[in-house]
């Protein structure tokens, strides 16, 4: 997303170093593309904590990745959404987003024919739905983020982050995206329901001090 802020502080490193232990002996080595996803709560870290795994393959082992925010596959952009959800609550899920685009988006990387991918791109201070063009051919690892993304099946490896939306308020404040209004607690207090009950589909826990256990 155009205009967000990613900030990585050394317990997003821990994390990922964590998750690299665990996983790196099924990307190492195979022959086969593989899907990662990092999923948790809003402020939980999920962008910082993916780019560092995705850093960490390409350092230790010159293995490209090819990022894809979920928050590029919102319906609507950012604004407009958060006006929409204002003007009915029950708008606030997992269908303000096209997974199912995110999810053939995965598959299309992994399968290997694909070396050009055309996604969807969204503009936050202009509130506007874009295009980009990814150039994904040498990609090894396809690397998926956002609160919904553990529910996607072309993964190979779910990464599930174990905070919630209260454990989030000052990274939220820091990124300075959200107006931490009573409304804004209704809408976390919702997604919370959802994405806690993805946590069982995890196969890699992010715990609470950052460190890191399986599922």
């Amino acid at each position: 997303m155009l205009g967000d802020k990613i900030v990585v502080k050394p317990h997003h490193t821990k994390a990922a170093e964590g998750v690299y232990e665990r996983i790196k002996n099924k990307i190492v080595g195979s022959e086969a593309r593989k899907a990662i996803t990092v999923a948790g709560e809003s402020g939980s870290g999920k962008s910082e904590i993916a780019s560092e795994i995705a850093r960490l393959f390409k350092e230790r082992h010159g293995i490209e990745s090819v990022m894809l925010h979920q928050d590029d596959y919102f319906v609507r952009p950012p604004k407009t959404n958060d006006r929409a959800r204002r003007e009915d609550i029950n708008k606030v899920g997992m269908q303000e987003v096209k997974m199912e685009l995110l999810n053939e988006h995965i598959k299309e990387v992994k399968d290997g024919k694909t070396e050009k991918l055309v996604k969807p791109l969204i503009d936050y201070d202009n509130d506007a739905l874009l295009e980009e063009t990814a150039e994904v051919s040498s990609a090894k690892i396809v690397v998926a983020e956002g609160t919904y993304t553990t529910a996607l099946d072309s993964a190979d490896i779910h990464v599930f982050i174990d905070r919630t939306w209260e454990d989030t308020v000052e990274h939220r404040k820091e990124r300075g995206r959200d107006e931490l209004d009573e409304y804004t607690e209704k809408i976390l207090r919702i997604e919370h329901k959802i994405i806690s009950s993805h946590r069982k589909k995890a196969d890699v826990i992010i715990t609470k001090n950052y460190g890191v256990e399986n599922s």
